[in-house]
Parts: C-alpha cells; sequence; structure tokens
C-alpha cells in the first residue's frame, strides 16, 4: 500500500433542491490528490447539478465543500478558478476566431494578471507563450496551435478546453462528459490524453460510456436520485448488483 494522498476536494452532506425537487441529497465525497474518478448514474441522477455546486454555479442548500483542506462554500466560482478548482467549458462558442496558442496563453496570462497587457504586448509575453505551447504539446495539439479554433475537429476542441482548464494551473479538474459528441474513434484518444495529465492534479469526469470509465476511472461514484448509491474500485462496481439494477442493465453502455 502507498502512502495515503491528502484530500483535494470534499463534499459534506450536500443538498439542494429546485421546489419540491431534490437534485442533490446529502452527497459526501473526497477525492485525493491525483485521483481518477468517474462519476455516473442513470439520466436526471444530479451529476451536472453536483459539479454546478462544486463550482460555485449553483449554491447548496445545505452543506459544505473543502477544496485543498479550505472550506470554499461561500466563494465565488471566479476565486474557486483561481484556488486550484477548474472545469471545462465549450471553447468553440467563446473564441471561435482565436487559434489555440492566443486561447490559452490568455488564460495563462489571466492567471498571472497580465491579461491587461495581452493584446499589445504580445510579443512580450514569451513565458505564457512557452507555457501556453508546453500546455497544446501534452494534449497533442501542438500541430494545430496556430490554427483558428473553429477549424479543428471537434475531438480536438474538447481537448483545448481540457488545454484552457490546465492553464489555470488546477489542483482539482472536473470534466462534465468530455467525450459528448465525440466521434467513437477520438474519444478513446482524447481519454488517454486525459489519463496522461500531471499525476498532482486530481480529475472526476462525468462519462456515459462505461468502457471509457473501467478502462480509465480508478474508483467510480455512483448517483441515484440525487444522492451516492455507492462509491468503489472499478472492479466492484463491475459486479455490484445494485449498480447492474439501476444503471448497468438500462443502456449505459450505449
Amino acid at each position: 500500500m502507498g502512502q495515503t494522498q491528502p484530500i483535494m476536494l470534499k463534499t459534506n452532506a450536500l443538498r439542494k433542491s429546485f421546489g419540491a425537487l431534490q437534485v442533490s441529497r446529502d452527497v459526501s465525497l473526497a477525492l485525493p490528490r491525483g485521483c481518477r474518478y468517474a462519476l455516473i448514474g442513470p439520466n436526471g441522477a444530479g451529476k451536472t447539478t453536483l459539479i454546478n455546486l462544486i463550482t460555485g454555479q449553483l449554491k447548496p442548500d445545505s452543506g459544505t465543500i473543502e477544496l485543498d483542506g479550505e472550506d470554499i462554500t461561500a466563494t465565488p466560482a471566479a476565486a474557486r478558478v483561481r484556488k486550484g478548482l477548474a472545469r471545462t467549458f465549450q471553447i468553440n462558442t467563446l473564441f471561435p476566431e482565436l487559434t489555440p496558442i492566443e486561447a490559452v496563453t490568455l488564460v495563462v496570462s489571466e492567471r498571472e494578471a497580465v491579461a491587461g497587457q495581452f493584446w499589445r504586448r504580445l510579443s512580450t509575453q514569451t513565458e505564457a507563450i512557452d507555457e501556453a505551447f508546453e500546455i497544446l504539446t501534452r494534449l497533442r495539439l501542438a500541430d494545430v496551435a496556430t490554427r483558428p479554433t473553429r477549424t479543428l475537429a471537434y475531438g480536438q476542441q474538447r481537448l483545448l478546453e481540457i488545454a484552457l482548464a490546465l492553464a489555470t494551473r488546477p489542483k482539482v479538474l472536473l470534466l462534465d462528459e468530455p467525450a459528448a459528441g465525440v466521434p467513437k474513434d477520438e474519444s478513446a484518444m482524447l481519454f488517454s490524453v486525459i489519463a496522461g495529465l500531471p499525476e498532482d492534479i486530481s480529475v472526476l469526469f462525468i462519462e456515459h460510456d462505461m468502457n471509457i470509465v473501467f478502462r480509465f476511472a480508478t474508483r467510480i461514484i455512483v448517483l441515484v436520485s440525487g444522492g451516492v448509491l455507492v462509491e468503489d474500485t472499478t472492479a466492484n462496481i463491475r459486479t455490484d448488483a445494485r449498480v447492474r439494477d439501476v444503471y448497468l442493465g438500462h443502456g449505459a453502455h450505449g
């Protein structure tokens, strides 16, 4: 057994309701540093709601959220990013005319609080540009670094979303269906890149393709009706009768 890793993200009894509909029921999770956890469950289980609570897009009715031991329950979403909590977002709708190197350099510059100088002094942002190119290389995007984002293949656009998140230097990276809409032949490559992310980054990803989940996750959290049904290793989840009844037997492989 290796040394126990510190907990980087923790939720304690999170609750959220929309009127009479309870979408998060006492959700308590603990993600250790460097983990690769999958969040699965049937449609309507509350997976995206949970991500929105963690990132600050939604405010919980009760419960707490901790990042690296700090209570961030009341921390604004943007400040959570600065503290090390990153989530992917749809780059193709935000920066369609920028190139990947421009977009990632902009995020690096924002992180270093020099974004206001970005457009006027791009040529002087050599450290930011170097870091951006390093990130793009890690995500296999170096060959398209200077192409307009709108011209990239969809799988490359999803990788660019991850590159932008990495540019914030996250401690925890949340991926809400990173392979959604990506052709099957590209999704395995996308997840192999995700698997190769720096080992000190904790990753929690939502994914419906159970072949991908079983291949890349070390542990799986199963949500049902807003609550955690079970959290366990991939091997145990694969053979768990409760999981098969509520999820694996109902089109989870589609």
